[in-house]
Order: C-alpha cells, then sequence, then structure tokens
C-alpha cells in the first residue's frame, strides 16, 4: 500500500472518528431508561422502550452534549430513540464526538477493523498499526469542528480549521470554501445531501439522513480529500435527531457499520426557540414521525 494511500485512509478516518480525548467526566443525565442485561438477546424493544418510559420536556432538557459520554451505548440508544427528527437543520452547528463511558477512541477503531466489510475493512487493517493509529490521533486533534446546513438545498458541508496541516501532508488540493463562525475561519470540505429517510437503528420513524455517497454531485466539491467519504471512499452516512431545538444527536456509520455519537449545537436557535419548547413540548417536523407516536410528556 502506498504512503499516499495510508496517508488517506488516516485522514478520512480521523475526520469520522476524530480521537481527541477528554479527561472530565461528567455525571450521566438523570432520565429513565429501561433495564438490560450484557447478552444482545437482553436489549430491550425501542418501542417498548418509548411506551414504558416516555420522556419529558424537562428530561430533554438535562441532556447535554457533554454529559451524554457517561452514558453506555445502550442508554445513548434508548434516548435516540425516544428523539424525533426534527426540523432539517439551516446555519453553523458545532460539532463534538461522543465516545460512550469507558471507551476510548482506539478501542472503538479496533472494534471497526474486527466488523467492517470488504475493502474498506482490508484497507483499515493494512494500514492502521499501532504506531499509524496514533498518527490519527494526532490528525484528528482538533480537526473536525462541526457541520454547515444549507437547508433550502439540502445540502451540508462540514467545518475543518486546521487547512494547512492536511495541505502540508498532501491532502488537499485546490482552495476550498472559507467560512467565519463565532470569529473562527473554517473551511468546508466533505459535502454531503440532507434528506429524511430511515434510521439503520430505528426504523418506527424518519430520521435526519446525511449521505455523502453522492457527494462529488453536490457543488463545491473537491476531489481531494472529498471522495474519502463517498462512495468511492469510506462509504460514511450519518443521521440525526433532535434532543430539543438547536441541539441534535447524531450516529455516523461506514459502509454501514456503526462508528460513533456525534452532537450538534447552535446556541443561537437554542435561545430562541427553548423557551417555546419547555411550555408545549412541540416542534416542527419535517420527516415522517412513524406509526408509533412520539410519547413525549410536556410535563416538567
Amino acid at each position: 500500500m502506498t504512503t499516499n494511500r495510508i496517508r488517506a485512509i488516516l485522514f478520512a478516518t480521523s475526520c469520522v472518528l476524530v480521537l481527541a480525548a477528554c479527561d472530565r467526566k461528567p455525571e450521566a443525565p438523570d432520565i429513565p431508561f429501561a433495564t438490560y442485561g450484557e447478552g444482545y438477546a437482553s436489549k430491550p424493544d425501542l418501542a417498548a422502550v418509548e411506551h414504558q418510559h416516555p420522556l419529558t420536556v424537562a428530561d430533554l432538557d438535562k441532556i447535554t452534549p457533554e454529559n451524554l459520554a457517561a452514558l453506555d451505548q445502550e442508554r445513548i440508544d434508548q434516548i435516540y430513540a425516544r428523539l424525533s427528527a426534527g426540523p432539517i437543520p439551516d446555519g453553523a452547528f458545532e460539532g463534538g464526538i461522543v465516545f460512550p463511558g469507558g471507551v476510548s477512541g482506539k478501542k472503538r477503531l479496533t472494534e471497526i477493523l474486527q466488523t467492517g466489510s470488504g475493502g474498506i475493512a482490508l484497507a483499515l487493517k493494512g494500514a492502521l498499526t499501532e504506531k499509524t493509529i496514533g498518527a490519527v490521533d494526532a490528525i484528528g486533534e482538533g480537526l473536525w469542528k462541526g457541520k454547515v446546513f444549507y437547508r433550502q438545498q439540502r445540502v451540508l458541508r462540514n467545518r475543518i480549521e486546521d487547512l494547512a496541516t492536511l495541505k502540508a501532508a498532501g491532502l488537499v488540493e485546490g482552495d476550498p470554501q472559507k467560512i467565519e463562525v463565532s470569529g473562527r475561519d473554517a473551511w468546508l470540505l466533505f459535502p454531503a445531501k440532507l434528506y429524511c429517510g430511515q434510521s439503520l437503528l430505528d426504523s418506527r420513524r424518519e430520521s435526519i439522513i446525511i449521505d455523502y455517497a453522492f457527494t462529488d454531485e453536490v457543488e463545491g466539491y473537491m476531489e481531494k480529500p472529498d471522495y474519502l467519504a463517498g462512495r468511492r471512499g469510506l462509504k460514511v452516512r450519518d443521521e440525526i435527531r433532535m434532543v430539543r431545538p438547536g441541539f441534535y444527536l447524531g450516529r455516523a456509520y461506514i459502509d454501514r457499520v456503526f462508528v460513533l455519537n456525534f452532537t450538534l449545537y447552535n446556541e443561537d436557535i437554542a435561545k430562541r426557540e427553548q423557551p417555546a419548547f419547555a411550555q408545549s413540548g412541540k416542534v416542527a417536523e419535517d420527516c415522517w414521525g412513524g406509526t408509533q407516536a412520539r410519547a413525549l410528556l410536556a410535563g416538567k
């Protein structure tokens, strides 16, 4: 495998994984969950979870981008299943990666190598040694800062702040579009299409899908590095649901293999729309709500 190919795989994987460690461990949100055991067969049915443990608006208010990391993956899944898609976002959102309690980025990478399929898994196995996994850490640190949604065009782009490092590594050719968010410059890479579609975790209702399969059809596409996320690269597919206005919980997949959880947050939207949501528990829905009505309780 060539050096450039290894660099490309490392860069693409780091964009998805962003292996940045966090020492502070907040307490888990005090909200209800269904009981479960160690084995997969013990996991509760998601429809039953929502029926037996409906969330209140006050419960949703206890969830933050930071305290999700104190939960294990099963509980994060139970939260996601009790959310609806909400409105397709518009504008710039701050991004964060959520590795469930006790799971490091490197451990998750090992899991991907064990469960991945086809050429992607083989390529990763061939390139990611102990030494190169450390390189992913270095590349991923602070690389991805969030996403910018263009609601009317139904497209999205990712915010990358460290373009100089990527260019020096030979991973970017040309000059991508630039944007300023909260006084900081960022470059827009990895465009994707936005639409409502079936969740890969919970098919009872739709999620907002961020699809990189046809990234080359989106205006502003740059072959290098944008192809790495598309159908000729890692085949990335994200999906998100709304926790509350301005705050979304997401799931990222590589070739339909679940990789990680992430959060998206827009403070301006949260401040503007949260008061009304707290009173009514209602929000505009762009996607199909499913056959099981969402049991969101407006009570405190």
